[in-house]
């Protein structure tokens, strides 16, 4: 089966994702991955969504945070100030899945305003949500974020979500809990943090797809890993159950 290069990034995504993690999970391309992850190799995730529940088992992709198939098929329904200070802020979530609208080399996020000031931008995004905590919080942070040099920035426009900062140590410095951003995986491959500086590296990509691609889309000199792999392409069980979730949501 043929397959899109959205598609490859959804398969990748849920792929690492596994067990019975407890995923803190963002709505759009979080989603999608994490409810493909249970749908296939992965039934025992534990997915939690920011409006309290904890355990859903959706049959469609939510529409948002308030989607009613949310309680309808969750373990258990809980107030919003208990997902933060008892499930979140002690470090008792495994991953945190996100999206980004900008992502730069260290991982920090932007989803607050492109350009100009924060006052007065080109652009005012739908902010943060729950995210600045989730990044903050849960043990290991994975973003999955469509790749472009509009995207991939040196430097992002406004730290919505605390990656790396400026490098390795930051985070320690400031005192968060989690370990931060420790996979990134877009359209076109997968990246992960070097271990001595906490930037981001290629360490793998996906099928048909060149490096030279890769650093075109890509806003600052990007560093690759000594050998870069290659994303294994998705088989037909994945595409078919992928399409079938996605077909149940419209």
């Amino acid at each position: 089966m043929t397959h899109t290069a959205d598609e490859m990034m959804a398969i990748a995504a849920a792929r690492a994702l596994s067990g019975r993690q407890r995923v803190f999970v963002g709505i759009g391309l979080p989603s999608t991955a994490a409810n493909l992850a249970r749908r296939t190799h992965a039934p025992d995730l534990v997915l939690v969504y920011e409006s309290g529940t904890l355990g859903s088992k959706p049959d469609r992709l939510p529409a948002s945070i308030g989607d009613g198939i949310l309680a309808e098929t969750a373990d258990a329904v809980i107030s919003v100030p208990e997902v933060f200070n008892y499930w979140l802020q002690p470090g008792r979530i495994d991953v945190g899945f996100l999206g980004a609208a900008q992502l730069d080399r260290f991982g920090n996020i932007n989803t607050t305003v492109i350009g100009g000031d924060y006052h007065h931008p080109k652009v005012r995004l739908p902010g943060a949500g729950g995210a600045p905590e989730i990044a903050a919080s849960c043990r290991e942070v994975y973003v999955v974020v469509r790749q472009s040099s509009r995207s991939f920035v040196d430097r992002v426009d406004f730290v919505t979500s605390f990656g790396h900062g400026t490098g390795k140590g930051d985070r320690e410095r400031l005192g968060l809990r989690g370990a931060g951003p420790t996979l990134v995986i877009t359209d076109l491959g997968v990246f992960r943090p070097d271990p001595e500086t906490a930037e981001l590296v290629l360490t793998d990509m996906h099928e048909g797809v060149t490096l030279d691609q890769v650093r075109a889309a890509t806003g600052w000199d990007l560093r690759t890993a000594p050998e870069v792999g290659r994303t294994p392409p998705p088989t037909t069980g994945e595409l078919a159950a992928l399409r079938a979730l996605k077909e149940a949501s419209r």
